[in-house]
């Protein structure tokens, strides 16, 4: 009994730093974008993820070659999960507030729900639909910083930020599309190839402008910058995300990540200096309360 009690405490504390690893992403990327481009950013931070996430499937025999059926999902997934979702994320930081980024990213509960209605025909009850409501309020709040006047004008915060908001979306497309290959391969193997295939599509990209010349203008602060986003946020924290999903119900897992967007929020105000303003709060609150009400009603 004490050995579970012990080996639920270790699960409950990986999953607890996975999360904040992923809340710490969105400042070690708006660090690194502020020195070089998103696409250098996204394709250094996925090579060490590749290089690292290989290993481990090599050591646990975890690299069999998939069919041509699967290698085409993966590199699917890999394009949608990693390659364009990065993309948008990293160039929206350029002008994106870390904070604000990660409030916006945790609506894609939301869309997972709206796509569940469109293409599933899943009910939407009323307790869903004013979940919806009340996050597009919060998120519109954060963005907006209290002005909602402005939004109504036509202007939806800063330049990035609609990339960020298209990224959401985006990984709800992604997380669908990936619930088949995670009931026929391990956790593992699958991250492996998708990251592998992300990496890939990025660095045609990454060639075909050559970028190799902005590595000699990145400082320490950009380089630990980079190495958090590989070793952490690609490869540690999917490890332990995924282990914490194996132990544990799906619901006690997703649940810690309402907690992301908190996190986000003190690291940028304690690192990069953002202002944590009332409306800011206040709009964050409302839309984890709402993405709360909707993911609730899709688990009942």
């Amino acid at each position: 009994m004490k050995t579970t009690k012990l080996k639920n405490v270790g699960i409950y504390f990986k999953l607890l730093a996975a999360v904040v690893m992923w809340g710490g992403s969105f400042i070690a990327t708006k660090i690194a974008v502020l020195e070089i481009s998103p696409v250098t950013v996204v394709w250094s931070r996925f090579a060490i993820g590749v290089v690292l996430l290989g290993m481990t499937a090599l050591q646990q025999h975890q690299v069999s070659p998939p069919s041509a059926k699967e290698l085409l999902h993966f590199a699917l997934l890999g394009f949608l999960g990693i390659s364009l979702h990065q993309w948008l994320q990293s160039t929206g930081l350029v002008t994106s507030q870390a904070s604000t980024t990660a409030w916006i990213v945790a609506t894609t509960p939301l869309f997972m729900a709206l796509m569940g209605w469109f293409f599933l025909k899943e009910r939407i009850g009323w307790k869903s639909i004013a979940g919806i409501l009340l996050a597009t309020i919060g998120v519109l709040l954060v963005v907006s910083k209290g002005k909602l006047v402005n939004v109504l004008g036509g202007s939806f915060g800063a330049p990035g930020d609609l990339l960020v908001l298209i990224s959401a979306p985006n990984w709800a497309v992604y997380s669908v599309l990936s619930r088949d290959a995670l009931k026929k391969h391990t956790a593992l193997k699958m991250t492996f190839y998708v990251v592998l295939f992300g990496w890939l599509f990025t660095s045609m990209q990454f060639l075909a402008v050559n970028h190799w010349g902005e590595f000699n203008q990145i400082s320490t602060q950009g380089w630990l910058s980079i190495a958090f986003l590989g070793i952490f946020c690609t490869y540690l924290a999917y490890i332990y995300w995924y282990d914490a999903l194996q132990a544990l119900p799906a619901a006690h897992v997703g649940a810690f990540l309402y907690i992301e967007p908190v996190v986000s929020t003190l690291i940028a105000a304690a690192i990069l200096k953002e202002e944590i303003v009332l409306a800011s709060v206040l709009g964050g609150g409302l839309t984890l309360f709402g993405v709360w009400l909707v993911d609730n009603k899709r688990q009942e």
